[in-house]
């Protein structure tokens, strides 16, 4: 049971946050049950001209993007066109000959990696910015698509992916975890694999039917103004954000060509609640099924090997949680900074966004915010708190 009356702490953590500057604005969900039995708002979605946040404010996901990508090639999966074992030269011939670097120089890898490594992220493919020769090459990917987003001839998913396969990884593959590129490798296989763009894919089977009407990785002119602004702390206070990263367009106004399975998609909190309650019900959603129970099962119980498992436990942030299908997974809640529940599942994004699902519990709770560098922060932490302050046995 839920204590619907004890929700209004969340609305009141986040008005508290808003008003001491720590936020410009946000809002938040809560669904029990398959209804809806918290909402709540505070604060501006663009300061400057007094708009507020509002329940079609349009959010940048980020990485909250990777778990739609995992869900995408669950389907495939599913219907046989993929096959986790099958390596990514397979859909991306430029892996075909990945080397990894050592303290040695660099060595041909010992196996190729394959769709589960990219799951799992258990590849060897970095991020943009540690200042080893794995993530160097990545940087030089990302510095190209970076200085081609506005030009004629702007970076697509599937060349990214190429260029990365030209680059060297951390380790050998499964040797390891490390949070990186392999989500966006998942775009361009899906790609490959269905014959359709990966937005083209995502819009046909998921954000169409689910009603998903504001998600997407562009935003049209008429949409624009519901776009929320991004904010960054400094000593002087909250100021705008205009910087791009990992290769998305902060002002969405580009061409954008690259559909990032990491960190491209935008939006809402009401499209994205779609999704977070179609995966807890087991695939279905509104009488549509749109993946297997036992599929959402598999997607949704994931866990790393006890030496990758290792390297995930040096993120704080995740005591108690594996990692698998591109979401964090609680498997031991003794061990967490949250008071969460076993068997929970989701993912956040750099500038804040939050998902959690709760089978224990059949509930979600769904967060929106646009910080920089927030990811799970102090707010998302007490809000969790306060959420759990609200069930009874």
């Amino acid at each position: 049971m839920i204590k619907v009356e004890k929700l209004t702490r969340l609305g009141e953590l986040i008005q508290e946050s808003v008003g001491r500057g720590e936020v410009a604005g946000v809002n938040l969900c809560v669904v029990h049950d398959g209804e809806e039995v918290y909402y709540a708002e505070a604060g501006y979605a663009d300061m400057a001209n007094g708009r507020k946040i509002s329940r079609d404010s349009i959010f940048r996901l980020y990485s909250m993007t990777k778990p739609i990508t995992s869900a995408a090639i669950m389907l495939l999966m599913e219907r046989g066109v993929v096959d986790l074992l099958d390596p990514i030269e397979k859909y991306i011939p430029s892996f075909k000959n990945i080397m990894v670097a050592s303290e040695s120089g660099d060595m041909p890898a010992n196996r190729k990696p394959d769709i589960k490594d990219c799951l799992s992220m258990t590849t060897g493919l970095p991020y943009n910015e540690d200042p080893d020769p794995a993530s160097i090459d990545v940087k030089k990917v990302y510095d190209e698509l970076e200085k081609r987003l506005y030009s004629e001839n702007p970076m697509t998913t599937l060349e990214f992916a190429s260029k990365l396969g030209e680059g060297r990884l951390a380790f050998q593959p499964g040797a390891g975890w490390r949070y990186g590129t392999s989500a966006d490798v998942l775009g361009a296989v899906v790609e490959a694999a269905s014959g359709m763009g990966f937005g083209e894919f995502l819009r046909k089977e998921f954000f169409e039917p689910l009603g998903m009407e504001d998600t997407d990785f562009r935003i049209s002119e008429e949409k624009r103004g519901r776009l929320a602004k991004v904010y960054e702390r400094t000593s002087d206070g909250l100021i705008e954000y205009h910087g791009n990263r990992l290769g998305i367009c902060n002002h969405m106004d580009s061409d954008i060509r690259f559909e990032s399975g990491g960190a491209g998609l935008v939006s809402t909190i009401g499209d994205y609640r779609h999704f977070a309650q179609m995966l807890l019900n087991g695939g279905e959603y509104k009488g549509r099924t749109y993946l297997s129970p036992a599929t959402v099962r598999y997607m949704t119980n994931a866990a790393l090997l006890p030496h990758q498992q290792k390297m995930l436990n040096s993120w704080e942030n995740l005591a108690g949680y594996t990692y698998g299908n591109l979401m964090r997974i609680m498997k031991n809640p003794s061990l967490g900074i949250i008071n969460g529940s076993m068997g929970e599942y989701g993912w956040d994004g750099w500038l804040g966004p939050y998902f959690a699902n709760m089978p224990a519990e059949n509930m979600t709770f769904l967060m929106m915010v646009q910080l920089k560098d927030a990811g799970t922060f102090t707010l998302t932490r007490k809000l969790r708190n306060a959420l759990a302050a609200s069930l009874q046995q």
